[in-house]
């Protein structure tokens, strides 16, 4: 399937596209219905992707002219390391593609972004009971042993 598609930045033209891929996304994590996001979330999130003073980008994977896939990162600083650090924040294929290396193809395009903005490293999180995306991030990367906590305040 990755000859098929190609992997390429987001643009302001793939917004109705790109909204049911993020919609999903939110919905795989419990972002839905009555928890649905806030619109001014999602429009807001929209416009970083479009803003040169914002350290967010996205991309998309594109097969026969239609959208099947999303991945959105950051870089930013940190205390251990001059260069910037890229944060993958947010991964999703359609259905209809999964298990047929689009997933992986977004992560080397984000690691390929990271090689050109000057950051050794790209790292990202899942939840525990992600079974399906880990046994990808296995193969395309290794744990790396710490544990996220938070407190929403």
């Amino acid at each position: 399937m990755t000859d098929a598609v190609r992997i390429r930045p987001l643009a302001r033209g793939d917004y109705e596209q790109w909204l049911p891929l993020w919609d999903g996304y939110n919905a795989f994590y419990g972002r839905s219905g009555a928890t649905a996001l806030d619109p001014a979330i999602t429009a807001m999130t929209w416009s970083r992707f479009f803003d040169a003073y914002e350290p967010m980008h996205a991309l998309v994977a594109e097969s026969e002219g239609r959208l099947v896939g999303l991945t959105h990162y950051l870089f930013h600083r940190s205390t251990t390391s001059i260069h910037p650090n890229c944060y993958l924040q947010d991964l999703f294929t359609s259905e209809a593609v999964r298990g047929k290396g689009v997933g992986a193809a977004l992560i080397e395009g984000v690691y390929a972004a990271a090689q050109a903005a000057g950051s050794p490293r790209v790292y990202w999180q899942t939840h525990e009971t992600n079974a399906t995306a880990m046994a990808l991030y296995d193969k395309v990367a290794e744990r790396s042993g710490f544990i996220v906590y938070r407190k929403m305040v």
